[in-house]
């Protein structure tokens, strides 16, 4: 809701922290990141101390003192030239059609479950498409024609995880918990299962940099920027904490699954399969597709810029009447139609965590270049103004640069690389590792194709005016 001032719409504190709550929470993240078990709540507070505060101060300073549709993609190319701009470029483009095809994985899982349904493979696969296209389509429309979309899908969120955390209370008082919350269990639990789910609470954390584009519609953007992010970040650890109470009080950490346990969280507090049940079903099949949708505009505009840019494909580049870039959004259908065709035949039992680390591995590999390029360009450009700059000495800029880098590399190395050699992990991590180096191998093809494009235009060009 914005308000006029001076006959202008003005952006206010409240609707920047509003929106990044519901751009942000993702809820269908809850339950792998509960998985962690009760330890998880000492890493939600970890991360948003060490991970989460400087990366929302790196973002404010990048935000506002290099404005742009472009984002992490400017800042990036800016820093390290065009070739490292269009390696962010495809990895954070990539990101959204495998997280496309994990959410119709998990649409129709979700939706056999509540309906009682027990799918064919052809149907899931048909299903899947279905979802799959209804986003593409939708998420190619001008964002005024989805609004309504949108606030309902914030109503959707809050009350779907406010359910379960007043559940999870009167199940605790009632009957007991399912786990443990004395301290000890609190602490960090040194081992790779839980190393390797760190990942999905940095990956809840990403995405606050959208707020800096704000900057020209705020009446004080270096004071409430920073203030939208970290109010948003707090807010948003706030109710994935709510959440993961409930579901740790209902469900056996060892029984949790990554894909169906905010359901199972549900089932489990009320004993059974029951009309409320179903009305969370329901929410969370519009949440999972309106997620997308939120997401689809600024995901096709970055790839769309970078291929006017010449750094992708023109293909990328191709948009509508309405200057929509729905090149971008039918690849990104073709993409994820490809994955969950695809899905039956991978070796990995849980096809929708498969998916869904391999996105949440490349959005944070799109990141790794942000805190360097922070540096690189406070070095190359310290005339610039700056309406927000991160406060410290040299000491603490090079602390909150390099240790969320750090954190964020260990994480993507536990999340697809099988460190203690079971069965299980490996069964599980393999395609995970082999899609990494399959998405950076065809990347690094797709982005010196366009560069070696752009070349040969220029050259042909050249030639014909001389």
């Amino acid at each position: 809701m914005n308000i006029m001032e001076n006959g202008k719409k003005k952006f206010r504190l409240f609707d920047a922290v509003l929106m990044s709550v519901v751009v942000i929470l993702v809820v269908e993240s809850a339950a792998p990141a509960a998985a962690i078990g009760t330890s998880q709540f000492f890493w939600w507070i970890f991360l948003l101390i060490l991970f989460f505060l400087p990366y929302g101060l790196i973002s404010s300073e990048l935000g506002t003192a290099y404005t742009g549709d472009g984002g992490l993609y400017d800042w990036v190319k800016q820093a390290f030239g065009s070739r490292w701009g269009g390696r962010l470029a495809w990895v954070y483009w990539i990101n959204y059609p495998i997280w496309m095809a994990s959410l119709a994985v998990l649409f129709s899982q979700v939706a056999g479950t509540i309906f009682g349904l027990h799918l064919s493979t052809f149907a899931s696969i048909l299903i899947e498409l279905v979802f799959v296209w209804f986003v593409v389509v939708l998420g190619n429309k001008p964002v005024s024609e989805s609004k309504w979309i949108l606030n309902l899908a914030a109503f959707a969120k809050i009350f779907t995880i406010l359910s379960l955390f007043v559940l999870g209370v009167y199940v605790a008082v009632t009957k007991g918990v399912a786990n443990s919350f004395a301290p000890h269990n609190l602490l960090p639990q040194m081992n790779v299962n839980s190393f390797s789910n760190l990942s999905v609470i940095i990956f809840n954390f990403l995405g606050f940099e959208v707020v800096a584009t704000m900057a020209d519609d705020m009446d004080n953007p270096k004071k409430q920027i920073p203030q939208a992010i970290i109010y948003g970040g707090i807010l948003i650890a706030f109710f994935y904490l709510l959440s993961a109470f409930g579901m740790s009080v209902a469900v056996p950490t060892s029984k949790l699954s990554a894909s169906s346990g905010l359901l199972d969280s549900f089932i489990l507090m009320l004993g059974h399969m029951n009309w409320f049940v179903v009305i969370i079903g329901i929410l969370f099949l519009y949440i999972l597709a309106s997620e997308m949708i939120s997401w689809a505009l600024g995901v096709n505009y970055v790839a769309d810029y970078a291929a006017k840019d010449h750094v992708l494909p023109a293909v990328f580049g191709k948009e509508d009447k309405n200057d929509m870039p729905v090149g971008t959004g039918y690849l990104n259908g073709i993409v994820a139609s490809v994955l969950v065709i695809a899905a039956p035949f991978i070796p990995n039992q849980d096809i929708f965590w498969a998916f869904f680390s391999l996105n949440v591995v490349a959005l944070l590999m799109s990141y790794m270049m942000m805190f360097p390029a922070f540096l690189k360009l406070r070095k190359m450009d310290p005339n610039r103004e700056r309406p927000f700059k991160v406060p410290g000495n040299q000491f603490m800029i090079q602390l909150m640069t390099w240790v969320p880098e750090v954190l964020l590399v260990v994480t993507i190395i536990f999340t697809i690389i099988p460190l203690n050699g079971t069965h299980a992990e490996i069964s599980s991590k393999m395609p995970i590792l082999i899609g990494t180096i399959i998405t950076l191998a065809v990347g690094e093809i797709v982005v010196r194709y366009a560069n070696h494009s752009e070349n040969a235009a220029k050259k042909a060009h050249s030639t014909a005016t001389h």
